[in-house]
């Protein structure tokens, strides 16, 4: 098995979901006392949320490349980086870590792909909501996607800086993500990307009533296939 680094603490919450994960999907294929061959860096997630809110994606691709590179220094042979809106740099951090990238977004498309959905809504924090890298690679990937209102887009994010990243799991803010995907489903979406991995702390992908696409579990399998293809 290939050696995955992580690049997490973006936040702390889902890298702990992610470091279960990957070891939960590397004993299931590989059975008996198996677990994932990881390194994992966690970052302050303080400057990374700052640069998220000001869109601040130069600095991000320092912070990350520099952690991608001391990681495949270490011995990584392929990174994952623990964020949908941290994609928006995940080609810097390829091309300079000099080993591959599981793309997030790639990953997700082809379980799209699987399910014969062509129209995605699209939930997660307002970078991943708003900007072109996201929903412009789903495009490329086939998939169209369908985003929120403002109003509505702004109080998810609030639901996930201001609650999930510390762990707290509100009831109605579980509501309000559910209502969120049924209008969504309204206007014609076939399924809906939880595109935050913080998500699947407060959602289940059968919560609404189209599926929902858990990005944090579908990133993680991708990856331990890549670990374990030859």
């Amino acid at each position: 098995m290939k050696r995955i680094g992580v690049l997490g603490g973006m936040s702390w919450q889902s890298t702990i979901s992610y470091y279960r994960y990957l070891n939960e999907e590397t004993n299931a294929r590989l059975g008996g006392q198996h677990s994932a061959d990881l390194l994992i860096w966690s970052g302050d997630f303080a400057p990374i949320a700052r640069c998220t809110a000001e869109r601040d994606w130069d600095t991000l691709a320092r912070i990350l490349v520099a952690a991608g590179k001391d990681l495949t220094e270490q011995g990584a042979e392929l990174l994952l980086i623990a964020a949908n809106a941290a994609h928006v740099v995940a080609d810097a951090v390829e091309a300079y870590a000099g080993v591959p990238v599981v793309n997030i977004i790639d990953a997700t498309a082809h379980r799209l792909q699987q399910s014969r959905i062509a129209t995605a809504g699209l939930i997660g924090t307002a970078a991943v909501m708003e900007e072109d890298f996201y929903r412009d690679r789903m495009a490329d990937n086939g998939i169209e996607c369908l985003v929120p209102s403002q109003d509505v887009r702004i109080e998810v994010n609030r639901i996930v800086f201001d609650e999930l990243v510390h762990g707290v799991v509100d009831d109605g803010s579980h509501r309000t993500l559910v209502d969120t995907i049924d209008i969504l489903a309204d206007q014609g979406a076939e399924g809906t990307i939880l595109g935050c991995t913080e998500l699947s702390m407060i959602l289940e992908e059968d919560d609404g009533v189209i599926p929902g696409f858990d990005t944090t579990r579908i990133h993680v399998v991708a990856a331990v296939e890549a670990a374990l293809t030859d």
